[in-house]
């Protein structure tokens, strides 16, 4: 079943790169007490992710903040070295944190898991964007599979 407006994010644990290597991140840690832009996507480094979805996220981190956006998080089936690489190679910074859902354990509890496996790159995370506030849904944006139209950042600043 897909997620929701309305339903919590489930309990789940990805990784983050830091200085010292990956570190495990609970969606509590992510979600809980704070109103947050979700946005999933199917890889690191492919083109309409790293020419497009970050890079419109990344533009807009202020401006989503000004409208009450308390954080910015990128989720990826993939894992944290690879999260690390693309953030530095899209100069992230603090600006987003990238999240790596390496087996795709949150992917799979929210349902937007998209099988890529038919091209080689096995379950990934379906393109969307989100509003949680608090750890619950109140807005998903979900693109049919092979579009980049209403995931991206300015479709979610003209929701807030």
């Amino acid at each position: 079943m897909t997620i929701t407006p309305g339903d919590a994010i489930p309990s789940a644990t990805l990784s983050v790169m830091t200085a010292d290597g990956p570190a495990a991140v609970s969606t509590d840690e992510l979600f809980k007490g704070k109103k947050v832009a979700l946005f999933g996507l199917p890889g690191a480094f492919t083109p309409t992710c790293s020419a497009q979805h970050v890079p419109g996220y990344l533009l807009n981190a202020d401006a989503l903040k000004a409208k009450g956006i308390d954080g910015i998080v990128c989720l990826s089936v993939n894992d944290a070295f690879v999260m690390g690489a693309w953030s530095k190679d899209q100069g992230v910074g603090d600006a987003i944190v990238m999240a790596a859902d390496g087996s795709a354990e949150l992917t799979r509890a929210m349902g937007l898991e998209l099988d890529l496996t038919a091209r080689g790159m096995g379950i990934r995370c379906d393109r969307f964007s989100m509003i949680v506030d608090d750890g619950v849904v109140t807005t998903i944006n979900r693109e049919a599979p092979g579009e980049f139209r209403i995931s991206g950042a300015e479709t979610m600043l003209g929701q807030l």
